[in-house]
């Protein structure tokens, strides 16, 4: 047997790989002499079957099969030995009568290589890293909701402002008819306020759904309407009152501190917003995080150029998708995907050149990590090791869990390694700041 290389250029090569009878035939040989001894032909007894016969029926099929694992186990070994980073997978030529019977043989596969490149993480500007803060509105909301939701309702005859009124939503057209509660403080506007004041059970209020809420969202929960049906919805509404009552809020008070986190964790309302805010920024923190992993990534994507076989990659899709494809889809189709693997490229090159992959050791300290945090929320703050130990020895017995962990390892790592050589810039803004410069 003898494989050979053909460099079309820095991104495309040939493989050629000559195959000679005497590489397969002992092998070919030997497993029609067992197919002789067992094969069961009328008119034959067992074992007893002329050879003839036997490779007349079995000799091709077998002698494909045979050649074809030679084929890919050499391959294999030639691109693990040889350190070829290819792209996709080798795709075999294409050869016109070719003939199973000549003896020797010939293969050729086209390979894409991947590109050599460095990344640049850094451009002219520098990247924002936000740092999101509760500011002192978010956390004076935060309490009342938690007022309100250790509160209690005390039944009116009339509605007022910030009431929760009950009742029915009904569309005869559109189908609607559904019973929720609205508070008011969700309505848009004096003029629908207005239709709602004053109100009293039993009486029914003329609306329109355009504007009727300040959020969308809203209008979706209390019409039970699709999402895409609620955008833009200018229909009249019939709203009936059938219960109004007054949110009468919690105090603020020890029973309520010990409520929410447990006898004597918190003692005065001081501490309460503290905390408040110390749980609120930790979330933040999270999405600040993502939030600069995806910045840093488009930067990397931008400021990293390289070139890739296109149309290696193309015929690689062609080749390989579930269904038949044609040269224009294969295009669509690559096109779609081609960031991502430029991004695989990019951050595979950074996991190499710094060593960051991730150890078993690592990926179990990482899960008892998680487990810890999981458990703390539930108030159990000092679990012992072996209880964390054998919760992550089950969690790590599930393939699916193992890399959904992995993945969360892997990206801390990246996001550490971004951090250290990456040019940011922080920036301090609160949660709605930061919502609209994100999402714009």
């Amino acid at each position: 047997m003898n494989i050979s290389k053909e460099q079309l250029d820095e991104l495309n090569a040939v493989v050629t790989v000559d195959i000679a009878k005497e590489d397969y035939n002992n092998k070919v040989e030997k497993i029609l002499k067992d197919y002789r001894k067992n094969a069961n032909i009328p008119g034959f007894r067992k074992g007893h079957v002329p050879m003839g016969l036997v490779k007349k029926q079995y000799g091709k099929a077998v002698l494909v099969d045979e050649v074809n694992k030679l084929l890919q186990d050499a391959l294999n070994k030639y691109l693990t030995e040889e350190k070829l980073d290819v792209l996709g997978n080798p795709l075999p030529k294409e050869q016109e009568n070719f003939d199973w019977d000549a003896g020797d043989y010939s293969f050729e596969f086209e390979l894409g290589l991947a590109p050599k490149f460095e990344v640049k993480l850094n451009g002219k500007k520098a990247i924002t890293h936000y740092k999101i803060v509760a500011n002192d509105e978010m956390i004076d909301n935060q309490i009342k909701t938690i007022q309100k939701q250790y509160g209690k309702l005390i039944s009116k005859d009339t509605a007022e402002k910030e009431d929760l009124i009950a009742g029915s939503f009904v569309n005869e057209e559109k189908e609607i008819d559904n019973t929720t509660t609205v508070s008011l403080e969700k309505i848009k506007g004096k003029k629908n306020l207005d239709k709602f004041i004053g109100s009293k059970v039993g009486d029914v209020i003329s609306l329109k759904t355009k504007g009727l809420f300040n959020d969308d969202h809203d209008l979706i929960n209390a019409l039970k309407i699709a999402h895409d049906e609620a955008h833009g919805l200018d229909i009249e509404i019939t709203f009936t009152v059938s219960e109004i009552n007054k949110q009468e809020l919690a105090d603020l008070d020890q029973e309520l501190f010990d409520k929410l986190y447990g006898p004597g964790t918190i003692k005065t309302v001081t501490e309460l917003k503290e905390k408040i805010k110390e749980d609120a920024e930790r979330q933040f923190e999270q999405q600040s995080e993502q939030q600069l992993l995806n910045d840093i990534t488009e930067n990397a994507l931008e400021n990293t150029k390289f070139d890739l076989p296109v149309d290696f990659l193309q015929k690689w899709i062609r080749a390989t998708g579930e269904s038949p494809l044609t040269e224009d889809e294969a295009k669509d189709e690559y096109e779609k995907s081609e960031k991502g693997l430029r991004y695989q490229l990019i951050e595979g090159k950074i996991i190499n050149d710094n060593n960051l992959q991730v150890t078993f050791e690592e990926l179990k300290d990482f899960s008892k990590d998680l487990i810890r945090a999981q458990m703390a929320q539930f108030g159990q703050n000092s679990p012992q090791d072996k209880e964390l130990e054998d919760i992550a020895a089950r969690i790590l017995s599930n393939q699916d869990e193992v890399k959904r962990i992995s993945e969360q390892l892997m990206s801390k790592k990246l996001l550490n390694y971004f951090k250290e050589n990456a040019k940011l810039k922080t920036k301090e803004v609160s949660f709605d700041e930061f919502i609209k410069e994100v999402y714009k």
